[in-house]
């Protein structure tokens, strides 16, 4: 069974491992169901579609979405495409669920999500910049200080470090290692911490 799965992310806890306190992050899945699966012949990857999510009244999900769900009997309303190894066997179809039981415990993951946003920030909180003076006469307590170049080549070079908006990117972890599996529960126990709010989706996929 293909190891692929999104869930929500419940916050974090530990477990006593004899003598070890052990980090971990929970994150709960409703089970999800197959839409569509790609089988690629020119490339080297396969592609999965899974529906995830609350059951939504169809009233308020949108038909491009409608259209994708129908035949599958379910209304969860959000979609997510997963890339798969050609070399993985997939026995799935339309309509099929996939649960927490298709992991074990000990296995190795990557998992997907977006973190935190923190909004608009200056260059010390997005960036790590030091401080300025923090004297009365000082005007760069918290500033960046001189961004621009001389008379060659006369311009602020592309990628400079600046304030900005900070966060809510998605980013990847790998490699991290599954401690439990509450099947009656649906919930999957991560080493470690994962990116996001809690109560944001998370996508984990066995490292293949």
């Amino acid at each position: 069974m293909l190891n692929v799965l999104v869930g929500v992310k419940k916050g974090m806890t530990q477990i006593f491992s004899g003598n070890q306190v052990v980090p971990t992050s929970l994150i709960e899945f409703v089970p999800n169901t197959v839409l569509k699966v790609e089988k690629s012949k020119n490339s080297e990857k396969n592609y999965i579609f899974l529906a995830y999510g609350k059951d939504k009244n169809n009233k308020k999900i949108k038909k491009s979405i409608l259209g994708q769900l129908k035949g599958s009997n379910t209304n969860q309303n959000k979609i997510k495409q997963f890339t798969i190894a050609i070399s993985e066997e997939i026995n799935l179809k339309k309509g099929d669920k996939l649960k927490v039981d298709n992991f074990k415990e000990g296995a190795v993951v990557l998992v997907k999500g977006f973190t935190k946003g923190r909004g608009f920030q200056g260059v010390i909180k997005r960036h790590g910049f030091s401080r300025g003076p923090e004297s009365h006469g000082s005007h760069h307590h918290r500033r960046p200080g001189s961004i621009g170049m001389c008379s060659f080549p006369a311009k602020v070079l592309k990628g400079k470090k600046m304030p900005g908006r900070m966060g809510s990117k998605q980013i990847t972890i790998k490699n991290l290692k599954i401690v439990k599996i509450d099947v009656r529960n649906n919930l999957i126990y991560l080493k470690g911490s994962i990116p996001g709010a809690i109560g944001n989706y998370i996508a984990i996929k066995g490292n293949n």
